[in-house]
């Protein structure tokens, strides 16, 4: 078995351990994708791709990472630790979805792969340098729907006194108001001087009384 071709996509972090993304073809016929090249303490490593482990809820059923301290279904607080150790009781958190299973293949891997690293460092250094590494567009931007190509959040028109704004969107202009001033705001629906003095209401009950008292006067 031979490896006929290395694809490498480089990190541009400086300050992460996350040096690279490859991918490797094997005698023209098979590819794995998704090895990762990693700085570690005595030096760059290959890691092959990975998937993460999880376990089910206990009152739900539903799956989740063996990190997650709560469900993502019902809320259900789980429990934290709950994942197996390895030897150096590192919790297993990852499995391999592809990996050498003898010492050999895995430095061969290894060794062709930060092969492929260090000569892609260097043609990155080159005008016109174009990484052939396919991530099937996961870097570009996704595109805006049909309702929002037209829209434009820059503030049209602002005036001191209101600052009230306005926006377009759609092809149309919608007026956003700011809200109403401290003074105005504050300022009560009904003023005192609508309302009825109280001597004037003691008046008008006297007299009321007044004409209740005398009603039926005068009638034999």
């Amino acid at each position: 078995m031979q490896i006929s071709e290395v694809r490498i996509k480089l990190m541009n972090d400086p300050h992460e351990r996350l040096l690279a993304f490859c991918s490797i073809t094997f005698d023209v016929s098979f590819v794995i994708r998704d090895l990762k090249i990693i700085q570690g303490a005595k030096g760059a490593f290959v890691a092959m791709p990975s998937r993460k482990l999880m376990d089910r809820c206990p009152k739900c059923h539903t799956k989740n990472h063996l990190r997650a301290s709560f469900c993502n279904q019902c809320g259900v607080r789980l429990d934290e630790n709950r994942a197996d150790k390895d030897d150096a009781g590192r919790a297993r958190l990852y499995a391999d979805i592809a990996h050498p299973i003898n010492s050999d293949c895995r430095e061969l891997i290894q060794e062709e792969v930060l092969k492929a690293y260090e000569e892609e460092r260097v043609s990155a250094q080159q005008d016109g340098y174009v990484c052939r590494y396919d991530d099937f567009g996961e870097e570009d931007y996704a595109r805006l729907g049909p309702y929002e190509e037209d829209y434009d959040d820059t503030p049209q028109v602002q005036t001191a006194r209101s600052e009230s704004a306005s926006i377009r969107k759609n092809g149309q202009v919608f007026r956003i108001d700011a809200a109403e001033e401290k003074s105005e705001a504050q300022r009560p629906h009904h003023s005192a001087a609508d309302q009825p003095a109280a001597d004037k209401v003691a008046s008008n009950k006297n007299q009321a009384g007044s004409q209740g008292d005398s009603f039926g006067s005068g009638i034999v």
